[in-house]
């Protein structure tokens, strides 16, 4: 069972930056994969960015690539994304997501936080 939790949620204009972090606890944090997700008003989950359970392996959406970055600190059972140049449409809810093996598809992620607001005003 793996517990998680989000923030760094929060309004900033277009163009400005912020880190979302997923803090994690229960067993074998290092042992997941771990998934970005998002879900604007309206519109289905959708895949952001995930990356393999020691960081070697990364996956981006097109959209946010150049601009996101994903990463993770084992040692602090966290997992970060870092999103620069934001947009209006990247206005949503984040999620962060945890399975065994890597994959971009929502629905097989095991276990989900709560999520945290994410608004980027024009």
């Amino acid at each position: 069972q793996v517990q998680l939790v989000e923030s760094g949620g929060g309004l900033v204009q277009t163009g400005g930056s912020l880190r979302l972090s997923c803090a994690a606890s229960g067993r074998a944090f290092s042992s997941y994969a771990m998934g970005w997700f998002r879900q604007a008003p309206g519109k289905e989950r959708e895949f952001v960015a995930a990356l393999s359970w020691s960081g070697g392996t990364t996956y981006y959406a097109d959209s946010v690539k150049g601009r996101f970055t994903i990463s993770r600190d084992n040692a602090k059972n966290t997992v970060y994304l870092q999103m620069n140049s934001l947009k209006p449409e990247d206005t949503a809810v984040y999620y962060c997501a945890a399975r065994i093996l890597l994959t971009r598809n929502p629905n097989d992620y095991d276990y989900w936080g709560q999520g945290t607001q994410v608004t980027v005003s024009s």
